[in-house]
């Protein structure tokens, strides 16, 4: 059997070359580098936690000891946590970004994307809070790129109502240039729209009650202009449907220049269109309908608002859904501070490089077969094909 090249890890190890080890002098028996990129491994192969981590390095030390620097051995559980506990999230996540980068650059050629969708949204580990310190659960947010299958970036805030204020954040860490962002009606903000916008991104975003007078006049303008079929405006119209698992549903995208005399509208940084999407849902013969609207800094081309609408409800199955029932992270009981942050993050970046592994079978089946295969492994681990 071949044996991994070790020139495939050191690629890995240098995105780790500029983040400054945390630990102690005296802590520092086993390498830093060699440390996180154990975790990464493991983590890929199925590990949920540093014990899990300590557990797989053991029963994979030839793999381990063939592709890393190791003097002193396998490290044991405590390094792990102790490495994972005191490494800033924020530093540890800007470590990943030349990573990153290239993982993005080479999905934007394979699927020939020009304007990605980058999702923002939040997400709660409900069991990783800890009473007796008065720790919360961790709800962090997030950016997803649906169409690449990339986690660019996570910060964690104290609670749902704070993304208000983690999202521009957020936004600061990543590069939006020419992508459209996407936010639910939490992060429909007027400072959220200007970050967005200076940083040369466009926005779709949604209308709920927290913007209560906005969200009514775009229904009412919507409506009029409905009542003798948007005769008098300028609108783009897609239908799209949808069957399967004993349901049909039927989409329709309407698109429209957004009015002057909405309220605020000088305050929203490149407003350009308002929407709204219906949807028509029969299952066993019992019919639903619902409306959802949006403002945009999109031109009109309903056809990429669209898009940009599908893509953000994507995060939830393909990234929420995978996280919690796959990385089982809902379950999660790690509580330290920034363990707890920086495994998230962990988790999020190992699902996106097992989504770039061009293998065609499921996300589970890739996490398997990293469990199975050390070649496998290394494949999903170093971006190189089979």
């Amino acid at each position: 059997m071949t044996k991994p090249k070790r020139i495939t890890v050191d690629e890995i190890l240098c995105h780790f070359s500029a983040l400054e080890d945390p630990r102690d002098d005296i802590n520092q028996k086993h390498p830093f580098e060699s440390v996180l990129v154990i975790a990464l491994m493991a983590v890929l192969a199925g590990a949920g936690g540093p014990t899990a981590i300590a557990k797989w390095a053991v029963l994979k030390k030839e793999l381990l000891l063939q592709v890393l620097d190791l003097p002193k051995g396998i490290p044991a559980k405590d390094v792990y946590r102790r490495v994972l506990m005191a490494l800033n999230p924020q530093a540890f996540q800007l470590c990943f970004a030349s990573w990153l980068s290239s993982l993005r650059e080479k999905s934007t050629t394979e699927t020939e994307t020009t304007q990605p969708i980058l999702a923002v949204d939040g997400k709660t580990l409900r069991r990783s809070h800890n009473q007796k310190k008065s720790l919360g659960a961790l709800h962090s947010v997030s950016v997803w790129a649906s169409e690449f299958g990339l986690s660019l970036g996570q910060v964690a805030c104290a609670e749902k109502s704070n993304e208000i204020t983690a999202i521009p954040e957020l936004l600061q860490l990543v590069d939006i240039k020419g992508a459209i962002i996407t936010i639910d009606a939490m992060g429909t903000q007027k400072a959220i729209a200007k970050v967005i916008v200076e940083k040369e991104g466009d926005y779709v975003l949604a209308l709920k009650g927290n913007q209560e007078s906005l969200h009514q006049a775009v229904i009412d303008y919507i409506d009029e202009q409905s009542i003798n079929g948007f005769e008098d405006i300028e609108t783009r119209q897609h239908l799209t449907e949808e069957t399967g698992h004993g349901r049909k549903e039927v989409r329709c995208y309407i698109q429209m220049p957004a009015p002057k005399n909405l309220p605020g509208f000088e305050w929203w940084k490149g407003l350009k269109t308002v929407a709204v999407v219906v949807s028509q849902c029969v299952r066993d013969g019992k019919e639903a309908i619902e409306k959802r609207y949006y403002i945009s800094s999109l031109e009109l081309g309903v056809k990429n608002f669209a898009r940009a609408v599908r893509g953000h409800w994507g995060v939830e199955n393909g990234c929420h859904w995978i996280l919690d029932v796959l990385y089982r992270e809902d379950e999660s009981r790690i509580r330290a501070q920034n363990l707890r942050e920086n495994f998230a993050w962990i988790n999020r970046f190992t699902l996106s490089l097992l989504k770039q592994h061009p293998d065609k079978s499921s996300v589970a089946m890739k996490r398997r077969s990293c469990g199975w295969n050390d070649e496998f492994l290394m494949q999903v681990l170093t971006g190189k094909k089979p």
